[in-house]
């Protein structure tokens, strides 16, 4: 707890916004709602409908996980493992949903924002460090 208090404004705001993002994809769409195009998605490398299901309860895990560890880890790994994991589901989306880029808060305005605060969170590390 002691760590938050020597953080930047920024810092800490970079990484609460981060780690919000992470457990709500993880809690809404794909644990408390189950959105279909989650499912969907996923689909196209586990044909299965069931397994997919699973799998996209397992994701959602993780990814609340993910959101967790973001703020309880304060380095730089962190934010460059979240940076290549945005840059890989917008590459997935890119080839197997490409048409979701055209939606309204679509995969490439919600990735591109999130690596931007990642960016901006590595920023400030190197700041705090020096």
């Amino acid at each position: 707890m002691r760590s938050l208090f020597t953080q930047s404004p920024v810092l800490l705001l970079s990484r609460f916004a981060l780690a919000f993002s992470w457990i709500y994809q993880g809690a809404v769409p794909k644990l408390v709602c189950r959105s279909s195009g989650e499912t969907e998605l996923l689909g196209h490398v586990i044909p299965v409908y069931q397994w997919a299901c699973i799998a996209v309860g397992w994701m959602g895990a993780g990814e609340i996980v993910f959101g967790l560890l973001l703020l309880a880890v304060r380095q730089r790994w962190v934010f460059q493992l979240n940076i290549f994991a945005l840059f890989s589901l917008l590459i997935y989306v890119m080839l197997f949903e490409p048409v979701l880029f055209t939606e309204p808060f679509n995969p490439l305005t919600l990735n591109v924002s999130l690596i931007a605060l990642s960016l901006i969170a590595l920023v400030e590390l190197k700041k705090l460090n020096n």
